[in-house]
């Protein structure tokens, strides 16, 4: 067990370590009054975040030639709170300033008009730049005022955002309970944001602010990417965050990735380089630098499946594009329409290049053409160099500044075709970036392009969490093939779906037999009736996808399966029909539902005789439906019922769908294909089925391809590290995973006095529901603890999930129940933490009892294992503010045998109440921070129960006060919302009726006169937002008391105004 290592001491050895060995000045700006403005940072406001007179230095130092009317004007563009816009196109926009700089206009000292750029950031000589670690400042935001541990800044930006956790609370509390609630409630602090850094010392994860959780990565590694990493010891240590600090914030390192590891995929997402790209990128440059003695050889970027090898294509090209001076252009080449176009994409929809800067040739002469053109990008196949045999192939270009990528051509193609293109380019640089290094370990691949220049292999990935765990199964032993000497040959030929007449004719004859086994009706036959009945039943229901051996037999197994599942239903609907189970109807009904709404497809490539079989599929495969989407496109879709596809070769490299989860194979495979098959199930996502979570991928194997999987994840997986255990695990370790989540999830509750055991132990697991209000009354006493606790039901409720179909047997009921006990004490907390419906949660309760008793397939329960409908003793109340009586509630809490639940129950509707009391009206922030710190007070063991919940009662007196308080000043609730805006300290009665007055004025100038002031999408329009501001400052210079001075009567104009376009932006109340 590590020791326990504080946040503050985290925070002191983090900015020593900033301050003497990378630099950095350090700013304490922690006051003990959150408004006070007297912190150190010599901000003018607290909303502001961007030290502004950091910035006027260092723009007036690196732009020494620009006036400092034009650097002003810079700097009006760079604070602009951009509130119209969405966090992460003001962040794109701001980000492009930093990085290409400010344009402005002026006049130079002749009179002849300029435009230059404002450089904020200098990249090429990161000492002229100043770096500040600032920690504690204060923020004030939507709801009152946020304090961020530490802040990186650059010049006075603030570049990166750092949330520390005590080590014994689970990281995740720093995305869920922080980051999110920052991005929410102080918005402006991510505008300039580059990436976050979440750190409890044991574990530390880099991500960026679109990045979902499951999308923040580990960088452990500093230098070399095949480094092998101790995570015992990390653990055991608290260094996790060294690997950050070594690797990312050392100055010039920071700089580097600020300016070309940064991307934003069209207008939804930011893309940031993880640790391994930003590693084997650096490499691969570094050996790009050093091209005049290569002989065009560059190298093998050897990066495994699903680790973002097309991203790390495009930081490479952006990085030469920016540093380095000449005319380069890239031909990026792949051995797949679709890999040729997915990658085209990528390039397209980040910005690096345009339209017109790119280019996919259709032949070699149009290669020669585009190449004398100077494109940025070309896009080709491998195929397009075939030629004549026995002729010479003709020189495409002499040029020397030609790039050649080659992505996952497959080794047969390169033997015959990989010369052809190096006569065509023959001065060209070629770099490969593969998953599977071709021809395995005898590295051919070195041969054609050098040696590795960057290698991070399956099991770091897994490892690194940049790719979820896999598992395989053989789930249906009779229909394993047990031929051990299939010849190379036959594994080469069958991974062209579209063979020749020589292929087909030695498939016949040579291998008939093999082909005759794999094929027999019976066979296929007990497959898709095991199909049929896993898929349903599965715990995470991904997508998933059946590999058959060729594309005749994929349209077989696609009717043997439309047809199994159909009377599949059929027998659901008897077996609901007949059964006098409530749980268990409702578990079959959602299974039925879910049969109904499945869409399944063949997608096999085209061929010119293909017979009347396959007709049908290729119209499904070459439909698009009305919103323009193809078949690719639907089931990469999370959301598309497409969910069951059936192919042999196509979408089996190169191909991601990240809700893939499961895989059917009955094909012969091995080595690359095999690893390159297996890694569509191992894509990341945050979606989820059902509140399900995919924690990893399945490999169902029917053809006992797993006799080469040995051999192929030493050769593709593990690189060097052949000691290692083998990254894909037979599915058998999952329970095991389970068992020990079991028993950590009851050691937790036992250290806390909740005696899960007991329970457990007992001849029935709910008998006395009594015991779960005690257990929730006691983990409810400490926000850490509850916390804690549901991070471990988590843990445990996944692995259940990911143990379906097969944990839904007789034998593993004991596992069933300490689950069943685990979701059903989260639910009795969750009922009143959340106001969730606990009926819910009961009805879960019963349903996942009554899986537990499913035997080898069959439905039916026997009447010995009838499920009670279990019902919580303690539900929340149901509250009304207006009617609370609080002598009444104060006698109740002496006589209440559970008081943290009566605590957690008054709590819950507080912060609900004052929830919606602050979407009336904004200003009533100080109710948040005095809600907290009753809250934070407690938490730190400041004020006993009893104390607590007084607290409590009196600040609900003071909310219904609050919540009343439109009446009592005669004003409606958004007259109030403007007049406490607009009012000021120690105003006299005259003052406080003529702004009230004001309040109602300006509200019915913006709605009921005219001309109209609030158009539709006012806010989005400089022209309308000036109309706007200018009614505002009209109305309010009319009707404010004359005691308000120039800078009260702008500062409320800029209130109320922001306020309008803040509402507007998001679609709320009479702004909008």
């Amino acid at each position: 067990m590590p020791n326990f290592i504080s946040e503050d001491q985290i925070e002191r050895a983090l900015v020593q370590k900033l301050q003497h060995l990378h630099g950095f000045d350090v700013l304490d700006c922690y006051t003990e009054n959150a408004e006070d403005l007297n912190d150190g940072s010599n901000r003018s406001s607290k909303r502001d975040v961007i030290l502004a007179d950091r910035v006027r230095a260092a723009a007036r130092r690196l732009n020494p030639k620009i006036p400092h009317t034009a650097i002003e004007s810079a700097l009006e563009k760079l604070s602009d709170r951009r509130q119209a816009m969405t966090l992460i196109a003001a962040n794109r926009e701001i980000y492009g300033l930093l990085r290409d700089g400010i344009p402005v206009e002026f006049d130079d000292d002749t009179g002849q008009r300029q435009q230059q750029r404002i450089y904020l950031l200098d990249f090429n000589a990161p000492e002229n730049n100043r770096y500040l670690a600032v920690t504690q400042l204060w923020v004030k935001g939507e709801r009152g005022f946020r304090r961020p541990d530490v802040l990186l800044y650059v010049n006075g930006i603030p570049l990166v955002f750092i949330e520390l956790k005590n080590s014994n609370v689970k990281l995740r509390n720093a995305f869920d309970d922080n980051l999110t609630a920052y991005k929410a409630e102080i918005p402006q602090l991510f505008l300039t944001n580059v990436f976050c850094v979440l750190s409890n010392a044991i574990e530390t994860k880099v991500g960026s602010i679109t990045a979902q959780w499951e999308h923040f990565f580990n960088w452990l590694r500093a230098d070399d990417e095949k480094e092998k990493i101790d995570r015992t010891a990390i653990q055991e240590q608290g260094t996790s965050l060294e690997g950050v600090l070594a690797g990312l914030l050392p100055r010039q390192r920071l700089l580097d990735y600020v300016e070309n590891f940064v991307l934003y995929y069209k207008d939804s997402s930011k893309i940031i380089a993880q640790n391994h790209q930003f590693i084997g990128v650096n490499r691969a440059y570094g050996v790009f630098l050093k091209r005049g003695k290569l002989d065009g050889k560059l190298g093998v970027f050897w990066h495994t499946q699903g680790s973002g090898k097309s991203f790390s294509m495009i930081f490479y090209a952006r990085k030469i594009f920016r540093k380095q001076t000449g005319n380069f252009t890239f031909v990026v080449v792949t051995d797949r329409d679709d890999l040729d176009g997915q990658i085209y994409r990528n390039f397209l929809h980040t910005g690096t290049v345009g339209k017109a800067e790119a280019a996919q040739p259709k032949n070699g002469e149009e290669m020669r053409k585009f190449l004398g053109q100077n494109k940025r990008v070309v896009f080709t196949l491998i195929q397009k160099f075939r030629w004549p045999q026995g002729q010479e192939y003709p020189e495409l270009s002499a040029r020397d500044d030609i790039i050649v990528i080659v992505d996952e051509a497959h080794r047969t193609q390169y033997k015959s075709l990989a010369e052809n293109m190096r006569k065509g380019l023959p001065k060209a640089q070629y770099l490969a970036f593969t998953g599977t290094p071709l021809l395995g370990r005898e590295r051919k691949t070195n041969a054609w392009f050098g040696g590795y220049v960057s290698e991070y292999n399956f099991q770091q990935s897994m490892d690194d969490g940049a790719t979820v765990p896999l598992f395989y199964q053989k789930r249906v032993p009779e229909v394993l093939i047990q031929n051990e000497g299939l010849s190379e040959e036959f594994y080469q030929i069958l991974e062209d779906e579209n063979l020749d007449e020589a292929q087909q004719a030695k498939l016949e004859q040579r291998f008939a037999k093999e082909v005759e086994v794999i094929k027999r009706d019976s066979r296929l036959e007990t497959i898709a009736r095991d199909i049929v009945y896993h898929f349903p039943r599965r715990g995470y229901l991904g997508k998933g996808m059946v590999v058959s051996v060729d594309k005749f037999t994929a349209v077989k197994m696609y009717d043997k399966v439309q047809r199994l599942w159909k009377e599949e239903i059929t027998s659901l609907l008897g077996t609901i029909h007949k059964s006098t189970h409530d749980a268990e109807k409702r578990r079959l009904k959602q299974m039925v539902e879910y049969m109904r709404a499945v869409e399944m497809a063949v997608v096999v490539s085209e061929d010119a005789d293909e017979g009347l079989n396959i007709q049908p599929h290729r119209e499904r495969m070459n439909r698009v439906d009305e919103h323009g989407h193809d078949i690719e496109y639907n089931f990469k879709d999370a959301e598309h019922p497409l969910q069951l596809v059936f192919v042999c070769a196509m979408w089996l490299t190169g191909f991601d769908a990240p809700t893939v989860s499961t895989l059917y194979l009955d094909k012969p495979m091995q080595g690359h294909t095999l690893m390159q098959t297996i890694a569509r199930a191992n894509r990341v996502t945050s979606w989820k089925f059902n509140g399900i979570e995919k924690c990893n991928g399945e490999i169902v194997d029917y053809y006992n391809v797993f006799r080469n999987m040995k051999l192929a994840l030493r050769d593709y997986a593990q690189g060097q590290n052949e000691e290692d255990e083998p990254p894909v695990k037979e599915k058998a370790e999952l329970f095991c995973l389970l068992d020990d989540a079991i028993e950590q999830g009851l050691a937790f509750c036992h250290e806390k006095g909740v005696s899960l055991n007991d329970v457990l132990n007992g001849s029935d697991v709910f008998k006395n529901i009594a015991k779960f209000n005690q257990f929730a009354d006691t983990l409810l006493a400490n926000d850490d603890w509850r916390k804690a606790f549901n991070v471990y039901e988590n843990t445990v409720s996944s692995l259940y999930e990911a143990c379906k179909p097969e944990i839904m047997k007789r034998d593993n009921r004991g596992k069933v129940c300490a689950v069943a006990v685990f979701q059903y004490l989260r639910g009795v907390i969750d009922s009143l933490i959340e106001q969730q419906d606990i009926d819910a949660v009961t009805r879960k309760i019963a349903e996942l009892l009554d899986q537990s008793v499913v035997v080898d397939g069959a439905e039916t329960l026997s009447s010995q294992q009838e499920t009670p409908e279990y019902q919580l003793i303690k539900k929340g109340k149901t509250w009304d503010l207006s009617k609370i009586n609080f002598d009444k509630l104060r006698e109740e809490f002496k006589q209440a045998a559970y008081k943290h639940i009566e605590i957690a129950d008054l709590r819950a509707f507080l912060q609900h109440k004052l929830e919606l009391m602050l979407q009336q009206n904004a200003t009533r922030t100080d109710f948040v921070q005095r809600l907290q710190q009753i809250i934070d007070t407690y938490n730190a063991g400041g004020s006993s129960a009893e104390n607590y919940y007084e607290d409590l009662m009196k600040f609900t007196e003071d909310l219904r006060a609050e919540d009343e308080r439109h009446i009592r000043e005669g004003l409606t609730e958004d007259e109030l919302e403007l007049f406490d805006l607009l009012k000021k300290d120690k105003m006299t009665q005259d003052e406080t009726q003529k702004v009230k007055l004001a309040a109602k004025s300006l509200l019915h100038r913006l709605l009921q006169e005219h001309p109209k002031v609030l158009v539709q999408d006012w806010y989005k329009d400089t022209q309308t937002q000036r109309v706007v501001r200018s009614t505002v400052e009209q109305v309010l210079d009319r009707d404010l008391p004359q005691s308000y001075d120039r800078v009260l009567f702008r500062e409320k104009c800029d209130n109320i105004f922001h306020l309008m376009l803040d509402y507007a932006s998001h679609g709320r109340k009479w702004a909008a």
